[in-house]
């Protein structure tokens, strides 16, 4: 397992998501509909908990590592062309990897997974 560092992996999220890993990518709005995705590989790499907050009709997910809340893919939230505003509080459901990946594609999971993983080294 990989020692996890906020910054270092925000940082290295940024370059590593796109068109490849949620089709709701943009280049002005990189973490645009990532969070799904994101959360698992996260939570392969770094362990943890994933966790997710219900929206009208879907869900957001995120991490908890070492017992913090992690939204890696807030920026969403704050971005040129945001599909949503940023939770008004976060729910913490506990969830899975499985809930997280439903409906998924593992293409996007793989490739998310190796671009963070070569920005990180």
């Amino acid at each position: 397992m990989i020692e996890f560092d906020e910054q270092q992996v925000r940082a290295a999220l940024e370059n590593a998501w796109s068109y490849e890993t949620a089709k709701q990518w943009s280049k002005e709005n990189p973490a645009n509909g990532q969070c799904n995705v994101t959360s698992a590989v996260i939570h392969d790499l770094f362990g943890g908990e994933i966790l997710r907050t219900r929206y009208p009709s879907v869900w957001h997910y995120y991490n908890r590592i070492a017992g913090k809340r992690y939204d890696l893919t807030d920026s969403q939230f704050f971005r040129l062309d945001a599909r949503f505003p940023a939770p008004d509080s976060y729910d913490d459901e506990l969830t899975n990897c499985d809930a997280a990946m439903e409906g998924i594609p593992q293409r996007e999971y793989d490739t998310l997974k190796r671009a963070l993983l070569d920005r990180l080294r």
